[in-house]
């Protein structure tokens, strides 16, 4: 098969979006901010890796990127199954698997802990002690990560990534538990907060979408392996300047048992 062939083949299994001329994309917080004036949604943290990828992989179908703003995860899943958006950046865990199907992951980043000044908290370990206290996100991968192996320490949740280091700014909690992008953020608007180097999870961030789209899945698929070989996402996050990020190994989620 050469090039053009190739290339047809590729459309048909997205004739839908090249049709539609739009990819739409569901982000949700913390992966964008939206301008209190202009409405405009931009990427943060991961997403901003996530909407540079958006954009190279709409450039390479001809079409337009629009990006929609989601609460939580779960939101952004039930936009891709009722069919209102193509694409979501979402972390692969075996629950969502269910309900949607991933390409490759894209990239990986670790789940720790930031810590207030003075705090005696120095590892994981020292975080799942009994009545200690730790802010975390309503339905994210980081705190359900952080749920299946605490074993004492109480969680409590916000629904949003403010709201959950207001927590531990205004002294309610003793950490705050989610990804090291975010954390590292958040950990230079408290001043002598540590980041702990230990971690208790990590996630592998792919694109997700409906599982009754398997030529999108296939595309996709194949453009995050040519990204992750060709530099690209490594180049995505050196614009973005995010530290903590990593691009994610080679693999197929979808083969995993």
């Amino acid at each position: 098969m050469d090039k053009s062939d190739a290339r047809q083949a590729a459309d048909l299994r997205v004739a839908d979006l090249v049709r539609a001329g739009k990819l739409r994309v569901a982000l949700f917080l913390p992966q964008y901010t939206k301008d209190p004036v202009t409405g405009e949604i931009r990427g943060q943290y991961a997403g901003t890796v996530m909407v540079q990828m958006a954009h190279a992989i709409a450039a390479r179908l001809g079409v337009e990127v629009q990006l929609v703003g989601y609460p939580d995860p779960a939101t952004a899943v039930e936009c891709i199954k009722a069919g209102m958006c193509d694409v979501a950046f979402l972390g692969i865990n075996p629950s969502r698997a269910t309900e949607v199907d991933f390409t490759p992951p894209l990239v990986l980043y670790p789940f720790t802990f930031l810590v207030p000044a003075g705090s005696s908290i120095r590892s994981v370990a020292d975080a799942d002690r009994s009545g200690t206290r730790v802010a975390v996100l309503s339905h994210h991968e980081s705190t359900s990560a952080l749920d299946r192996v605490r074993k004492h320490a109480e969680l409590i949740e916000a629904e949003t990534p403010d709201a959950t280091f207001d927590l531990l700014r205004t002294g309610h909690v003793d950490a705050f538990a989610a990804a090291l992008p975010m954390l590292l953020a958040y950990s230079a608007k408290l001043p002598g907060s540590r980041v702990l180097e230990e971690r208790y999870g990590a996630n592998l961030l792919a694109m997700a979408v409906s599982k009754d789209q398997p030529g999108q899945l296939a595309c996709f698929s194949e453009f995050v392996e040519e990204a992750k070989a060709s530099g690209l996402v490594q180049r995505a996050i050196d614009r973005a300047g995010e530290r903590g990020i990593r691009v994610a190994p080679a693999g197929n989620p979808n083969a995993q048992t």
